[in-house]
């Protein structure tokens, strides 16, 4: 039984470049930490897709100026003495040793990976001071704040395999045992606020467990469990083991990620030695917070505050349906421009009253009344108006709208009109491949025959959502008309032709009489023209306006009616 024991062990330590007889002779912890050798090292895949798609984001767009230099020059060859030296000499609590696996991912970063560190050092400049401000209130080493360096590429959205979501990758239990919000609506594990605080919480837990950072830094990645089976497996003390001691008994995944941490306080560090530039903003990206108490969409701060919704969504991705469900009893932060809060403050009944119906939630229903949204819009325009209030690229050659249906999914919508997942996507602004049944997406780039008869599935929609929607309020018509009605109908036509002339032309005076209306708090264009008997369009027509925004105490002119 203890060949079998010792021969596992030898099999292990050869894998990694350290024989039996090697580590007989030298025992010292120190040693392994400089010497050790692996072959086998596992690069993390999500460092090139995640940054990737950060390279090609919005924000990378419109807020920075890319500086090529990171592409154009080569990395400077630099000895493993100079990077020993340089490490030495940064002014960090956590212990920082080069080995050459260490050294194996600084050249991933400075050979490789250029442009990737290039936007990572612009990105940091927003949410380096985040991590750092929640770091130093729990009183931790500030060279922890390169843990979202590897674990996202600084990517809010970035989501892993195992489902770890966030710049820190954390798991649902996880953040919601340190108290944040995870439901459908908002996942505070993509708040750079929140989740730096909670990111921040957990490694003091496990510090304060383990007694050693790279043991805590360790455990963050594969958990305790996984580095206490690990310290057991090496037949160590645990209160003198590290995780170089453990190395060998670590899953590869987690054997690279001491190394990687090491390697991007480095880089983050001595990027300038490397010929690497960071991508500069081209203006400033300042913010400030403001509490919302109430259910508030991005599409309704974007229409009144001019804000486009992907900076919004860039400044706040822990709303996942881009709205806000804040109460006065549950407030939820909301991330503006600095520049852009007075005009929030002074222009939060307008956001809220834009467009109300459409993003308002029903408390109540009584039955048979018209939906909300979209469905009720179409309806009430009539069916010879409806397909002109559908989407313009319904009617366009190649291009559908397409309702989703219970069980359908992004992929199986895709594949029954011959385009791509990650086109939808685009075309309709989604954040990621969950839809929802009812909810109406844009298909671009469909074949024409496809596209002509998903028009007549179109028009089969409308006539089905009209006549759902009319069909209470004819049934409902056509059984008052009782008998009694009818007599009531009968004696009226012998009314005079003088009495009748008379009733008629005071009616016709008071439809034509105009008025105005003080707007109130909560009110919008649609609710006051149902309320005149006019339409929208009338009402900005009489007033001269240009869009649906209103602000209470300000006075309509109600046009007359028709």
């Amino acid at each position: 039984m203890k060949k079998t024991i010792f021969l596992t062990i030898a099999l292990l330590a050869g894998a990694i470049g350290l024989s039996p007889t090697s580590q007989a002779a030298n025992p010292n912890v120190m040693n392994i930490k400089t010497s050790i050798t692996d072959d086998a090292i596992v690069f993390p895949e999500t460092f090139e897709q995640d940054t990737q798609k950060l390279l090609e984001g919005w924000y990378m767009r419109n807020y920075t100026a890319t500086d090529n230099s990171a592409t154009a020059k080569k990395d400077v060859e630099t000895s493993d003495e100079t990077i020993r030296k340089r490490l030495a000499a940064m002014p960090t609590v956590i212990e920082m040793p080069f080995n050459s696996i260490v050294r194996q991912y600084i050249d991933r970063y400075t050979k490789t990976g250029r442009p990737q560190v290039s936007a990572i050092l612009g990105l940091g400049l927003y949410y380096m001071p985040i991590f750092e401000q929640a770091l130093e209130e729990r009183g931790l080493p500030h060279e922890l704040k390169y843990l979202p360096v590897i674990e996202s590429a600084l990517d809010p959205n970035a989501v892993s395999k195992h489902g770890a979501t966030g710049l820190w990758q954390l798991m649902l239990a996880t953040g919601k045992g340190l108290g944040l919000d995870c439901n459908s609506l908002v996942d505070e594990r993509r708040d750079p606020y929140a989740s730096s605080r909670a990111a921040a919480e957990l490694l003091k837990q496990l510090y304060d467990t383990y007694g050693d950072w790279s043991l805590a830094i360790a455990a963050y990645n594969s958990g305790p469990s996984a580095v206490n089976k690990a310290i057991r497996r090496a037949g160590g003390d645990a209160s003198k083991a590290d995780f170089w001691s453990i190395y060998p008994y670590l899953s590869d995944e987690t054997r690279g990620y001491v190394p990687m941490f090491i390697a991007a306080n480095y880089v983050m560090t001595y990027y300038p030695q490397h010929n690497i530039s960071p991508v500069l903003p081209t203006k400033p990206l300042v913010t400030d917070t403001v509490g919302v108490t109430d259910r508030m969409h991005f599409d309704q701060i974007e229409a009144v505050l001019a804000i486009p919704k992907e900076e919004l969504r860039i400044l706040n991705p822990q709303y996942r349906e881009d709205l806000i469900p804040g109460t006065p009893e549950r407030p939820y932060m909301l991330v503006l421009p600095s520049k852009q809060i007075h005009a929030y403050l002074m222009s939060h009944d307008q956001i809220l009253s834009y467009q109300a119906d459409k993003y308002g939630r029903r408390t109540t229903v009584e039955p048979g009344s018209a939906p909300k949204g979209e469905a009720a819009s179409l309806a009430a325009a009539g069916p010879a108006d409806a397909l002109d209030q559908m989407p313009a690229s319904t009617a366009a050659a190649g291009s559908v709208t397409h309702k989703v249906a219970a069980g359908e999914t992004l992929t199986s919508i895709a594949a029954k009109y011959g385009v791509q997942a990650a086109d939808i996507r685009t075309a309709n602004n989604l954040r990621r491949n969950a839809v929802r049944v009812g909810q109406v997406l844009t298909i671009n780039g469909v074949d024409p025959e496809i596209a002509a008869s998903s028009r007549k599935e179109a028009e089969k929609l409308v006539a089905t959502v009209t006549s759902e929607t009319q069909a209470p309020a004819q049934t409902q018509a056509q059984t008052r008309q009782t008998a009694k009605q009818k007599k009531e109908t009968a004696a009226a036509s012998k009314t005079t032709k003088a009495t009748a002339s008379k009733k008629q032309t005071a009616a016709a005076s008071k439809k034509q009489k105009a008025t105005t209306h003080t707007i109130k708090n909560g009110e919008n264009l649609g609710r006051i023209a149902k309320k005149y008997g006019v339409t929208v369009e009338a009402i900005k027509k009489a007033n001269g306006m240009k869009t649906d925004a209103i602000r209470a105490g300000k006075e309509l002119k109600i046009p007359a009616k028709k």
